[in-house]
């Protein structure tokens, strides 16, 4: 805002500092000056006032009384003088949206001519034009105490004034001759038969005030600075009067600039004034009272403030002392000061006062705790890491599933949850597990890469007696894999999350997973997933191309049995000697019934049994499928080929006394 040091001079009988000394304070207890211009004999401060102080310190009082708040010298406000007759009876108002307070004055026979220079000159170095006396002395009271006033030709109006919102099809043609089509959401001045102004934004020509005019009526109200600020926008039309209302303003304010601007007209313009106000304010704003606690103050500031210079600085900015005790001052605040609220807003205006610059620097004094370990976030860096290091990359899918989905993998709707509102038919239901958006990702992604390695750890939504419970779910897939190098997956998982005693199970039951080629995860009894090859069909009818091997584990109960321990154990000096058997099992027959047999016989140098290959072809009988177990055997001594066949034959005669069984030889 632009503000004439000369005005600003004008409310003190003591000189105030020099304009670059004055910029200087306000730099540091006020808001900043960008530009200081001189103008003729005057100097002009452009201050940036930021919008919590827009409605008091948008005019040259308000910042007169920071002025006499930060430098101690006492102001000296203009007090209105005029001379009013008989009440005026002509005119009624008819206020019907978004006005806190309406507020008009009459006065009749004035004399429009020339506006004084004084009063030229101060609007004139603010940026505003002279027009003629009367309607620079309503821009004249706007700058001085920041509330906007229109004055109307009281001839061209009827008897009523009505504030309501535009119709559709109304149109206004403005005082600088620019026609704007209105609608339902623009606030508007009108009488019974015209639009007169748009509120708190411009006036327009049907009452314009030219040098015929004898009789005026001078409104002075506060709109809905929300209705305000939309119409501008709306209308593109941004003036000096909707910059103000649109900050808020307080409904006080209108009486006084308008018995203000009164008594200059008087003065300039001569003219009877109609006795009292035209008045419309049904919820009248009352100044608020707020307790403030000199020890919340300390501990605010950081420093104790005397009371009695905190009483002072208060009094400074016009705030009033109602009640105080030892540690409580009872402050009314005027209501001009629409930025202050409560205890936090004084404490500042306290500080600001006072100095902030006059407040030594203290470091905070705290505790440093280190933070609790999340376990759950350290396990999913485990798993992430772990499988990028073996070529993964990671993915993330919405969390809900189509319809189509829905279908493809043969979900009940007892066991899923729909959403009420979706956002579109894709995201109909949430998952409940991950695998219909990987296998997705595979169809959209295998023809621009030869091998797909992908995992997604998320949540899914699984619903079981109209309860959805909501878990954490890691699932990948690979493409050109088998069943076994998603188990080596799986068991490299849970083995560098230190998981021991896997075990397997072909008791899923799954409509996408191939019939021989899937298994549970099985760690002490309790699953905790499951891996296999979507089978063929499945794929087709997907059309997808490449082959699918998933694996899915619940990462809610792996990350609860995962550890850190580190085991040592001592690496042997003697070799290890391997074994490889092929057996021919049926095709129902699960390798783990193989490896579990094996095992029952507890062989004391039988360190491990694996199955590396299972193979069902042209060479294997109907009905039959080969599985390929390797053998290793080590002691803390070198083994003889008498022992390893010794223990070879044990494994191969327990095997063949299963009928079903046979060792490939």
């Amino acid at each position: 805002m632009k503000l004439s040091y000369n005005w600003l001079q004008s409310f003190f009988k003591e000189k105030l500092p020099e304009p670059k000394k004055m910029a200087d304070l306000f730099n540091i207890r006020f808001f900043e000056v960008e530009e200081i211009d001189k103008k003729n004999n005057d100097q002009v401060l452009d201050i940036s006032i930021l919008p919590s102080r827009a409605g008091d310190c948008l005019s040259h009082l308000g910042v007169a009384r920071e002025i006499s708040a930060i430098t101690g010298i006492k102001i000296k406000e203009p007090v209105p003088k005029l001379k009013e007759g008989p009440a005026n009876k002509e005119i009624s108002l008819d206020v019907r949206n978004d006005c806190l307070r309406y507020t008009a004055r009459v006065i009749k026979n004035v004399k429009v001519g020339p506006t004084p220079k004084w009063i030229r000159e101060r609007i004139e170095s603010c940026g505003l034009q002279s027009i003629n006396n009367i309607v620079d002395i309503a821009n004249y009271v706007m700058l001085e105490t920041g509330q906007p006033l229109h004055v109307f030709d009281l001839d061209k109006v009827s008897n009523k004034i009505i504030v309501r919102k535009s119709k559709k099809g109304e149109s206004i043609t403005t005082l600088d001759n620019k026609k704007y089509e209105l609608d339902k959401d623009i606030l508007v001045i009108a009488d019974d038969n015209n639009i007169l102004a748009i509120a708190g934004i411009k006036g327009g020509k049907t009452a314009e005030v030219d040098e015929n005019t004898k009789n005026i009526l001078l409104e002075s109200a506060n709109f809905n600075r929300l209705i305000v600020r939309r119409g501008s926008a709306k209308l593109k039309l941004r003036t000096d009067a909707s910059v103000r209302f649109e900050n808020g303003m307080d409904p006080n304010l209108t009486e006084i600039a308008a018995t203000r601007a009164i008594g200059l007209i008087q003065e300039i313009a001569g003219g009877d004034a109609a006795k009292g106000l035209i008045d419309f304010y049904p919820e009248k704003i009352k100044p608020k009272t707020i307790k403030l606690n000199l020890d919340k103050t300390e501990s605010l500031l950081g420093i104790m403030i005397p009371k009695s210079q905190i009483k002072k600085i208060l009094k400074s900015l016009f705030f009033e002392i109602k009640k105080e005790t030892d540690q409580i001052i009872e402050v009314e605040v005027p209501t001009r000061r629409v930025d202050v609220s409560i205890q936090e807003d004084l404490i500042e205006e306290i500080g600001r006062l006072y100095g902030y610059e006059n407040i030594q620097i203290k470091f905070p004094s705290l505790e440093i705790v280190s933070p609790k370990r999340n376990m759950s976030l350290f396990w999913e860096d485990n798993i992430k890491n772990n499988l990028r290091s073996i070529g993964f990359s990671e993915i993330y899918n919405y969390s809900c599933i189509s319809e189509e989905q829905f279908n493809n993998f043969g979900y009940s709707k007892d066991n899923i949850t729909e959403v009420e509102s979706p956002v579109s038919l894709e995201q109909k239901y949430l998952r409940p597990e991950l695998t219909p958006h990987i296998i997705k990702n595979i169809k959209d992604n295998e023809k621009h890469f030869d091998d797909i390695k992908i995992f997604e750890l998320g949540n899914v939504f699984i619903t079981k007696n109209e309860k959805v419970d909501e878990r954490k779910v890691l699932t990948g897939a690979i493409t050109e894999g088998s069943f076994l190098d998603a188990k080596g997956i799986v068991e490299f998982i849970l083995e560098e999350m230190g998981i021991e005693n896997i075990d397997y199970q072909n008791n899923i039951d799954s409509i996408y997973l191939h019939l021989m080629k899937k298994s549970s995860v099985i760690i002490n009894g309790n699953e905790l997933g499951f891996l296999g090859e979507v089978s063929p069909a499945f794929l087709k009818d997907l059309k997808i191309n490449s082959s699918v091997t998933v694996f899915s584990l619940d990462f809610d109960k792996i990350k609860m049995l995962a550890t850190e321990d580190k085991y040592y154990k001592q690496i042997t000096k003697f070799p290890e000697v391997t074994r490889d058997l092929s057996i021919l099992v049926p095709q129902k027959t699960e390798y783990q019934e193989v490896i579990n047999l094996i095992n029952s016989l507890k062989l004391d140098f039988l360190r491990d049994v694996r199955l590396f290959d299972i193979y069902e072809g042209k060479e294997i009988p109907s009905g039959k499928k080969n599985m390929a177990l390797r053998l290793t055997f080590q002691a803390n001594r070198t083994l003889t080929a008498e022992e390893i066949n010794s223990f070879q034959d044990r494994i191969i005669k327990n095997i063949e006394s299963n009928n079903n069984w046979e060792i490939r030889k």
